[in-house]
C-alpha cells in the first residue's frame, strides 16, 4: 500500500519515515511472541501529531524494553533431564495401625517407577523446578485375546522438584486391576510387557526412556495394542502409598477445589 510500511516482530523506520506518534504506536504496535503484522501510518503527513513524540514515545518504548528482558528471562533457563529406565514390582497393599483393626489379606498393588535427575541453567536460588510433566505409557497383556496388548497411559505434573538430586516418580495398578488383567489377585509385575515415559519441562520433552525397545515405542502404529481406559493407572496420591517414602518421591500436584 503506497506511504505505509510493513512491520512483522520488529519496530523499523524506512528513509523518509522518522518517527511514529504515540496513538498510533499504543493503537497498532504489539510485542513479543505471536505478534500480528502490522502497519504505521507515516507521521510526517500530520507533522501537528509530532509535537507529542518527546512526553509520549519515549515512555512506550522504555517499558516495551524492560518487557523484553523479563520476557528473555523467564524464558531463558536451559532444562536438562537425566532419565534411568523404568522398573516395577509388586508391593502388597500397607497395613496401618490406629483406630479399630480390621482383618483382611492385602493383595498386591504393581508400582512402576523411575529416577530422575533435573537441571536447570542458570539455577535458580531456589535450587527448584517449579514443575515437570510426567506421561507413563504402560503395555500389558490383553486378557481378552491372545498375543495382544492394552496400553495404559497416565500423565502426573509434580511440582518443586529439587535440582541436581535423585528423585523418584511412579505410577500404580491397583489390586482390582491386577485380577482384572490376570484373572488373580498377585502377579500384576507379569502381565507387564513394555514401560515407557516421557519427562516434559515447559511442555517441551526433555527426557524418555523404556524398559525394553525403542523410547518411542508407544507413538508406533501397531495391530498387536490398543489404548484402553478401562483399566486406571494411578499416582502416588491416588494410593495408600501417598504419605509413604516421602522424601524419595517427587511431590504430585494435586488439584484443589
Amino acid at each position: 500500500m503506497p506511504g505505509k510500511q510493513r512491520f512483522v516482530n520488529r519496530l523499523r523506520l524506512t528513509q523518509d519515515q522518522s518517527v511514529f506518534t504515540s496513538d498510533e504506536f499504543l493503537r497498532e504496535i504489539v510485542i513479543f511472541s505471536g505478534q500480528p503484522e502490522t502497519q504505521f501510518s507515516r507521521v510526517f503527513e500530520n507533522p501537528i501529531r509530532m509535537n507529542f513524540l518527546p512526553s509520549k514515545i519515549f515512555p512506550v518504548l522504555a517499558t516495551a524494553f524492560i518487557a523484553a528482558i523479563s520476557t528473555t528471562g523467564a524464558f531463558g533457563q536451559a532444562a536438562k533431564v537425566v532419565g534411568e529406565k523404568p522398573a516395577f514390582d509388586d508391593i502388597p497393599s500397607p497395613e496401618f495401625s490406629g483406630g479399630k483393626n480390621k482383618a483382611f489379606k492385602p493383595k498386591d498393588w504393581l508400582e512402576i517407577e523411575t529416577k530422575l535427575k533435573v537441571s536447570l541453567s542458570p539455577e535458580p536460588r531456589s535450587k527448584t523446578c517449579d514443575k515437570i510433566t510426567v506421561k507413563w505409557y504402560i503395555a500389558v497383556k490383553n486378557p481378552d485375546k491372545v498375543g495382544t496388548m492394552l496400553l495404559l497411559t497416565k500423565t502426573i505434573d509434580h511440582v518443586n522438584i529439587p535440582l541436581d538430586e535423585d528423585i523418584y516418580c511412579s505410577v500404580y495398578l491397583s489390586p482390582a486391576s491386577i485380577k482384572r488383567i490376570t484373572g488373580n489377585d498377585r502377579g500384576g509385575k507379569a502381565a507387564v510387557e513394555y514401560v515407557g515415559y516421557e519427562v516434559l519441562v515447559n511442555g517441551e520433552k526433555m527426557s524418555q526412556e523404556t524398559n525394553k525397545g525403542q523410547p518411542g515405542w508407544w507413538n508406533a502404529a501397531s495391530d498387536k495394542i490398543s489404548r484402553s481406559e478401562s483399566v486406571p493407572l494411578l499416582n502416588k496420591a491416588e494410593t495408600p502409598f501417598s504419605n509413604m517414602w516421602w522424601d524419595r518421591y517427587a511431590e504430585v500436584n494435586v488439584e484443589r477445589r
